[in-house]
């Protein structure tokens, strides 16, 4: 599996994440076939992967309600 460059990468805050600063989710739009996602806290830490369809569908049902505990 080859790993991304994520070293020009832009990154925006998600408009879920917590206005005070804690439950921050960054994600970069740069990338045609997967999104790329991290922790805004700890911006050099590990950044998770997701296929463009399947993080679609996440925000799609997060954006719905579906995923409320």
């Amino acid at each position: 599996m080859s790993s991304l460059d994520l070293s020009a990468a832009t990154w925006r805050k998600s408009s879920y994440s917590n206005p005070d600063g804690g439950a921050c989710v960054e994600v970069s739009d740069d990338f045609a076939a997967v999104v790329p996602v991290r922790d805004s806290k700890s911006p050099h830490g590990p950044v998770l992967s997701f296929g463009s369809a399947g993080w679609a569908s996440f925000v799609s049902a997060v954006q719905a309600g579906e995923l409320n505990a």
